[in-house]
């Protein structure tokens, strides 16, 4: 009897932590703030974690330096300015960065925008059509998100946009 109410125990311990995540997640995206994201993506599919997408998200970053014959590396903090993704500088680690590495591989005209260093995932159903592959007709990859106190943004969905408007992605 003493070892049924250990499991019990443990059991709901377990349960706990659990539904503690997933509130914290659903709390977060009732009360933060949530911007739509220019992207680009990776498509893997690897069997130990199934299909998604990888994203990588376009920032505003007016500040850095984004010379390809530099390096520079910067800890940042994700705030949102006008339905615009930005990130401003930060001392500490935040969890996120941004640097100009990218523009070493692929130089990018002189903007604003940069790309975060840190890529997240958005996960898809078995079945359900790729959104990454995109054909070469003015159509971009935008995710919505959501910006938490620390670390990388949160994926909730997936839009196109092109010439007549945005088209949000049916992919659950």
């Amino acid at each position: 009897m003493k070892l049924l109410y250990r499991s019990v125990t443990v059991l709901l311990i377990h349960i706990a932590i659990v539904l503690s995540l997933g509130g914290k997640l659903l709390y977060d995206r009732a009360t933060r703030p949530r911007v739509w994201v220019k992207t680009v993506s990776v498509d893997p599919d690897l069997p130990i974690r199934g299909r998604y997408l990888t994203l990588r998200l376009q920032v505003r970053a007016p500040w850095l330096n984004k010379s390809p014959k530099t390096y520079e590396h910067h800890f940042v903090r994700l705030t949102e300015e006008n339905g615009d993704l930005v990130a401003a500088r930060s001392d500490s680690d935040t969890g996120v960065s941004v640097s100009t590495w990218l523009n070493r591989i692929q130089p990018q005209p002189a903007s604003d925008y940069a790309a975060l260093d840190q890529t997240i995932a958005f996960f898809l159903p078995e079945h359900a059509p790729m959104p990454s592959v995109r054909p070469g007709n003015g159509e971009e990859l935008w995710a919505e998100v959501t910006l938490p106190r620390k670390g990388p943004p949160r994926p909730i969905q997936l839009a196109i946009k092109d010439k007549s408007g945005w088209h949000p992605l049916n992919v659950r």
